[in-house]
């Protein structure tokens, strides 16, 4: 009987990572249908007759973005929004420019681990791992260096150079979604009362409206730069 349920134990794990990823295709392709009535984890498939060529292509990641915003940095997303053939395959990419000193400030990505690529110029990059070690790793990368993002773990990239910079970055979810921290924590709709934001921070109560003022200015900066 022991043996039953150890058996039974682990096969519900390994069911529970399985359905932890993407869903994987049971057929050659489901092109997302966005304007499909019916909510599933995911997106419905396209009619297979009314599926073309170009569902599967996408055209701009040749073109630099613009870094005009406070934190100097653009990323350009190709992910199942933008190329609607990647529905069910479990991955997506991200172009990322930076104008010199300019970062992709401490996100996560929490359904993806994320492969970046440096193409042009010089990035300080890192990653903290769970509580409640924190351990940071990070590394100076150079053109043509790669560097692992593990799923879920807050990361950051900078420009460390005196020149523009260029990324390119895999990641293993067709949505592999993202929540920038400061934006998060500071510009929540609504908002998260200041006195939690004061005692977890460690801050003077006072403090938290400008922060929070802040973080609104900066993502009306990052939205409208194109």
């Amino acid at each position: 009987m022991a043996v039953k349920l150890l058996l039974l134990g682990f096969f519900l794990l390994i069911c529970s990572v399985a359905l932890a990823a993407d869903q994987s295709p049971l057929q050659d392709f489901c092109v997302a249908d966005p304007n499909s009535p019916v909510m599933v984890n995911g997106f419905t498939c396209k009619n297979p007759m009314q599926v073309e060529v170009n569902d599967f292509f996408f055209s701009g990641l040749h073109l630099a973005g613009n870094t005009s915003n406070p934190v100097g940095s653009k990323v350009t997303p190709v992910t199942v929004a933008q190329l609607p053939g990647l529905n069910t395959l479990g991955i997506s990419m991200v172009r990322i420019d930076y104008a010199p000193l300019g970062m992709n400030p401490p996100h996560t990505h929490p359904r993806a681990t994320e492969i970046l690529t440096v193409l042009e110029g010089s990035l300080e990059v890192g990653f903290v791992t769970s509580n409640p070690g924190n351990n940071l790793f990070t590394k100076v990368l150079q053109k043509g260096d790669v560097f692992v993002f593990p799923q879920g773990l807050v990361h950051f990239q900078r420009n460390v150079g005196h020149y523009s910079a260029v990324a390119i970055a895999a990641l293993g979810s067709q949505n592999p979604g993202v929540i920038t921290i400061g934006n998060a924590v500071f510009g929540s709709k609504p908002d998260i009362p200041a006195d939690i934001l004061s005692k977890s921070f460690q801050v003077d109560k006072n403090i938290v409206p400008t922060l929070t003022q802040y973080l609104v200015y900066v993502l009306k900066k990052m939205f409208h730069s194109n």
